[in-house]
């Protein structure tokens, strides 16, 4: 497993439980996953410790490593690797290479322009409508990404994004409706859909402040119509599989949709190039199918041989403990511990390390308190919780994850509105 967030820790979780399973490195992992010292973005190290390792397989979590081609430099070896090669994970490493590809096989998304003179992104923003929504063409980390109803705080984001994220953004209308995070595992050819979840990105509750990696998630939807994921298969999923194919750059790996769910139908706001997080702890909580298998196929061409996924029952609620002064400059070096857990809850690691026998802080998103229950009210009510069993000085979580969904007030706009 390449990679140190809460994701990889849910992904090595879900493979220790695998039987078939019998060795299991996690690099360069965190204070939960056991640590490694690993440049995980240097596809000659990366191979070095596979072949080291002699790795029956190998994860590639972040897609950092993903761009940089750690992949593509695994197959040329011949290791076995989940993840995409550096050409089809432009899907997530430039969001205007993405909008071509949708336009390309005819899948629902926003409008949008690309820019690379600030002076054009200006004038073109000041003639359209609120609320501005503007993006980092390239990777940031979850933070490349403005919406908002000021015009002027819209225009300074893409002048700052010109600089300092890759020298182009790209601005797209606003899509109004609830979102939907759909993973799906794919070896290029078949498509297989995991549950749909939501995660919560802005800081504060109400979505106030500003954007993050994320606050939490749940899964599966209770509002999400039973034919919508088959749906979004066939419309969105399908369509940029076959169509990265076609131009003879397959895409084999996690293929994450991020939709909005509105008046004309499920719609892409983005595309990226491996699990999400933090909806990977709420959707691999929920998983009875063995890991290890699944993600085999997907790397070797045999995903289309294997029996359906199998679930269990009821839902899963991720909260995410953050740092003291998240996300604009968090405290690191705090202690970090974690009191006895009740019944169905598990903590995961993101940004910690061990000092000697201390687990401190290392990051911004120091854990995820993942839980699961017969339904999402009790899997709200455990993972919160765990929450308090969490100690860990000036931390700070969002109070209502999943909360609107277990009163029943998210709703997709009606057809036609």
């Amino acid at each position: 497993m390449v990679g140190s967030g809460a994701r990889e820790h849910a992904l090595v979780r879900a493979l220790q439980q695998d039987p078939a399973v019998t060795d299991l490195v996690c690099a360069p992992g965190n204070a939960g996953t056991g640590e490694r010292p690993l440049d995980a973005s240097d596809p000659a190290a990366v191979v070095a410790l596979a072949l080291e390792l002699d790795a029956e397989l190998v994860v590639v979590g972040p897609e950092g490593p993903l761009v940089a081609g750690v992949a593509d430099a695994l197959r040329d070896r011949g290791i076995p690797v989940f993840g995409p090669s550096a050409a089809a994970a432009r899907i997530e490493g430039s969001k205007s290479f993405a909008k071509d590809v949708m336009r390309a096989a005819g899948v629902p998304t926003a409008a949008a322009m690309t820019f690379e003179d600030d002076n054009d992104c200006a004038a073109y923003l000041a003639g359209a409508q609120p609320p501005y929504v503007v993006k980092a063409d390239g990777l940031a980390a979850g933070k490349g990404v403005h919406v908002g109803t000021d015009l002027s705080a819209a225009a300074d984001f893409a002048r700052e994004a010109l600089v300092t994220l890759g020298g182009r953004v790209v601005v797209e209308e606003y899509l109004a409706g609830p979102e939907v995070s759909l993973f799906a595992l794919t070896d290029g050819t078949t498509v297989v859909p995991l549950l749909p979840a939501q995660d919560f990105k802005r800081v504060g509750d109400g979505d106030a402040g500003p954007n993050t990696g994320g606050m939490g998630a749940y899964a599966p939807l209770p509002w999400l119509p039973d034919s919508a994921v088959a749906e979004i298969e066939r419309t969105v999923l399908q369509p940029v599989v076959d169509e990265l194919a076609a131009r003879g750059t397959p895409f084999s790996g996690l293929l994450y949709a991020g939709l909005a769910m509105t008046s004309s139908g499920s719609q892409v706001i983005e595309f990226n190039c491996r699990f999400g997080d933090p909806e990977t702890q709420s959707v691999l909580a929920l998983l009875e199918t063995p890991l290890a298998a699944v993600l085999l196929a997907c790397a070797t061409g045999r995903l289309g041989e294997l029996p359906p996924l199998r679930w269990r029952d009821g839902a899963s609620v991720t909260v995410v403990v953050a740092a003291e002064g998240y996300p604009a400059a968090p405290t690191i070096g705090d202690d970090v511990e974690v009191d006895p857990l009740p019944e169905g809850v598990h903590v995961l690691h993101a940004g910690t390390r061990t000092d000697g026998e201390r687990v401190v802080s290392s990051g911004g998103r120091v854990l995820a308190v993942t839980a699961v229950g017969a339904d999402l009210g009790e899997a709200r009510e455990r993972a919160y919780s765990g929450v308090a069993a969490v100690r860990l000085r000036g931390s700070h979580t969002r109070t209502d994850i999943a909360l609107a969904a277990v009163r029943g007030e998210v709703a997709i706009p009606p057809l036609g509105d």
